[in-house]
């Protein structure tokens, strides 16, 4: 069954007009709820230390911090629909694992389309959550699904996963798999004490790491980026 607990929203954007088009259409929405609105990011992240969101409506160009930088700011940001006038952050937006990315003016026939990719997500989220209570999934491998199967993945052969926009590629001992899922997603069955996030494209098995700087990771010849966002946390673990 699932879950029909509405989905809280906030809305931040600088310019009134498009805060005041985004309310007419959540309030036209049944399964959606206004949390609040803010006009700037530095605000908007005041609001989100208090309470939770499920939904952020984001503008990306704002005084003082933009939309994107403040997504960057959070381990775990809530679901994001970017909101701008402007195309030359598309890529930058889906980098940032937005669900989606609306051009204004937004229609209201564009808005629902974003929204419905929540509600899918949501569903399958709760559907996924309602299995692994029936059947725990053991600490040792995760179940992925790769060419039209479901695979078994013994946590001690991944070496390292890599975000590939709407895809994720687990490298392990022996073969590279590629599963559509977003890193944030599988970030949250690892176990934190042999998975660490050193980027927001890369996360890696703590004890295949064979040599380490302030920006880099070497695991099996692959050096990877270690990014300022997580730096502290690699510091912290690694012992930097």
């Amino acid at each position: 069954m699932h879950n029909n607990k509405k989905i809280n929203c906030l809305l931040v954007d600088d310019e009134p007009p498009a805060l005041e088009v985004l309310k007419k259409y959540i309030g036209a929405v049944a399964s959606l709820e206004l949390a609040g609105t803010s006009n700037n990011a530095v605000e908007a992240l005041n609001f989100l230390s208090a309470k939770t969101i499920d939904l952020l409506f984001l503008d990306i160009e704002m005084p003082d911090l933009l939309g994107t930088d403040l997504i960057r700011t959070f381990k775990n940001p809530p679901k994001v629909i970017f909101t701008t006038a402007y195309r030359k952050y598309a890529i930058e937006g889906f980098e940032l694992d937005a669900v989606d990315y609306l051009l204004k003016p937004i229609s209201f026939e564009r808005f629902l389309k974003a929204v419905n990719k929540v509600m899918e997500t949501n569903f399958k989220e709760s559907d996924s959550a309602e299995m692994n209570a029936e059947n725990p999934v053991p600490h040792n491998f995760i179940t992925v699904r790769a060419d039209r199967k479901n695979l078994k993945i013994a946590l001690d052969d991944i070496l390292y996963i890599e975000s590939l926009k709407d895809y994720i590629k687990i490298v392990t001992l022996s073969k590279n798999i590629i599963t559509k899922q977003s890193i944030s997603s599988l970030e949250e069955t690892l176990p934190n004490d042999k998975f660490l996030r050193i980027h927001r494209s890369f996360i890696v098995a703590i004890n295949k790491v064979e040599s380490f700087t302030n920006d880099t990771i070497e695991i099996a010849r692959h050096e990877l980026p270690i990014s300022r966002m997580y730096r502290h946390e690699v510091e912290k673990l690694l012992n930097v």
